[in-house]
């Protein structure tokens, strides 16, 4: 992919990057030189996953010191109770094998979001982050106005 070709690179969610982004290393890679160049690095949902394993040139974590969202606690609960109540998961288990808001807030992320299944989107300089699923318009319409359209 060539940089210059493109103004942002949009990461979506859906289960799959809270157990594959670990290991995607591109992407990782990717959404780090897009942020470092200053174009739109942008993650929805629970491809915000990947502000845990994403690295700057210099070796800090992106996410550092950053007011960010991503698939709350509250949401990961619901999941969790409705998983319990269709008998997929026992009680002590959970959908997910680890938790975005909790995560980003222990590297040092400033963590913010709206509520249980709210849209919400926010924008701290070039990173753009969407709650959840029904945050796709807010981060949509943060990346189309971001990026002057």
């Amino acid at each position: 992919m060539e940089l210059g070709s493109f103004d942002a690179i949009p990461v979506a969610g859906g289960q799959s990057p809270m157990c594959t982004f670990e290991k995607a290393k591109t992407l990782q890679q990717k959404f780090v030189e897009f942020y470092e160049a200053g174009k739109i690095a942008c993650a929805l949902c629970h491809g915000t996953a990947l502000l845990r394993y994403a690295r700057l040139s210099n070796g800090q974590l992106l996410v550092r010191g950053k007011t960010v969202t991503g698939f709350a606690n509250v949401e990961e609960d619901f999941a969790d109770n409705a998983s319990w109540q269709m008998e997929i998961l026992s009680r002590d288990k959970h959908v997910m094998p680890w938790r975005i808001e909790d995560e980003l807030k222990k590297l040092g992320a400033n963590y913010i979001q709206a509520g249980l299944w709210r849209g919400f989107a926010i924008r701290d300089g070039n990173l753009i982050t969407g709650q959840q699923q029904f945050s796709g318009r807010e981060t949509a319409e943060l990346l189309a106005q971001t990026l002057g359209a």
